[in-house]
């Protein structure tokens, strides 16, 4: 399949000059666009059906798409498309998180149980802090699911999932390590409490915060916290699970109930969305210093990462802060440097079995250090 694929990938670059006061800005000089497209189509080569990327060097913007935006067809990839953005759904949620620390409604050193009395065992005496930063210990609700490519994993497609019911799948396995604190677990457990802190704390879903808080604020007209509904709107690149039917076959799940991922994952974004985020995120607009400080500091030592944020080093030494997801059907990855002088963001259909962390990892690199 992946030849066949490869045979009929098409590439479609959309170069936006972007305004400044009135006048318009340039587009990065044409060497960068064709590095950065042939990188792109690199990364559909790689294992996907088709990707998406925005890239910003200061006022200067490039787009580009590669590859199919379903398979059967010759429609190439919307280079405005929205896609499923999995975990970077973390960073938003951690944001009006801190925005409740800094208007003092909560601190990041009260335990889970003050907020949610009866959610975690009575011994467990974790703290908002440490479901941020992946340090709480809980079990991950998502082992306790089937997941591709079993076969099973299609039943639950459209279902309407309780964040409460989740949680206490979760529960009922004792915590991957002891005390909290003492270690780095990725658990997406620990944001779908974070979700129903908020709502304790506000009364209002963590959806209408993140909307109210962010999405609104900032006009991220692509961006959207979807709740139950299936439905990605607007132009989007068909999603893909493989699944155990006589042999591995690549199911469509494009449509599907996104509350299964809830407060961790279920945001739906653009690429230039993401990069408006990460903008107001770095420039001020959201966070004070001290909390966006708070962000940037990890839970343990040696990890690259901190309360929903993450980072990484770029082949040129150039650090950049950001978050990457998984949301089943669609990969993304959206990172800038804290000067915003280089920003980009990335969004695939994974080609199963093909393994593209290579390819995007050059991606970034030739987005960032050119």
């Amino acid at each position: 399949m992946s030849r066949v694929l490869r045979s009929l990938v098409t590439a479609t670059t959309v170069l936006v000059a972007v305004a400044v006061a009135p006048a318009a800005t340039a587009a990065p000089a044409a060497g960068e666009r064709g590095g950065l497209q042939r990188r792109l189509d690199d990364v559909v080569a790689a294992g996907a059906v088709g990707a998406l990327a925005e890239v910003r060097a200061g006022h200067r913007v490039w787009r580009g798409g590669s590859g199919l935006a379903a398979l059967g067809t010759t429609r190439t990839v919307p280079v405005d498309g929205r896609f499923r953005a999995g975990s970077i759904t973390k960073t938003l949620l951690a944001t009006v998180v801190l925005q409740l620390v800094d208007e003092g409604w909560l601190r990041l050193d009260d335990t889970v149980r003050q907020w949610l009395p009866g959610v975690v065992p009575e011994d467990h005496a974790g703290t908002v802090r440490q479901l941020l930063d992946h340090t709480s210990g809980l079990y991950d609700y998502l082992r306790t699911l089937p997941l591709p490519p079993d076969p099973e994993f299609g039943q639950n497609r459209w279902r309407s999932w309780d964040p409460a019911e989740l949680v206490a799948r979760a529960m009922v396995h004792p915590p991957t390590f002891e005390p909290p604190g003492s270690a780095f677990g990725y658990s997406n457990t620990g944001y779908l409490l974070l979700g129903q802190i908020v709502e304790a704390v506000t009364g209002q879903s963590y959806g209408t915060e993140i909307e109210r808080r962010i999405i609104e604020p900032l006009r991220l007209r692509g961006t959207e916290m979807p709740g139950t509904s299936p439905w990605i709107r607007g132009p989007h690149p068909r999603g893909y699970v493989p699944l155990e039917r006589d042999g591995i076959e690549l199911l469509d799940y494009t449509e599907m109930n996104p509350s299964v991922m809830g407060a961790g994952g279920e945001l739906i974004s653009t690429t230039r969305d993401l990069n408006r985020f990460f903008a107001a995120l770095f420039d001020g607009r959201l966070l004070p210093d001290h909390l966006l400080d708070e962000m940037m500091t990890p839970g343990t030592d040696g990890r690259m990462y901190g309360l929903g944020l993450a980072w990484r080093d770029t082949s040129c030494g150039v650090r950049v802060y950001g978050n990457d997801g998984d949301a089943l059907a669609y990969q993304s990855w959206s990172f800038s440097t804290l000067d915003l002088r280089r920003q980009v963001t990335i969004a695939l259909t994974p080609e199963f079995p093909g393994d593209v962390d290579d390819a995007v990892d050059a991606f970034l690199d030739q987005a960032v250090c050119a």
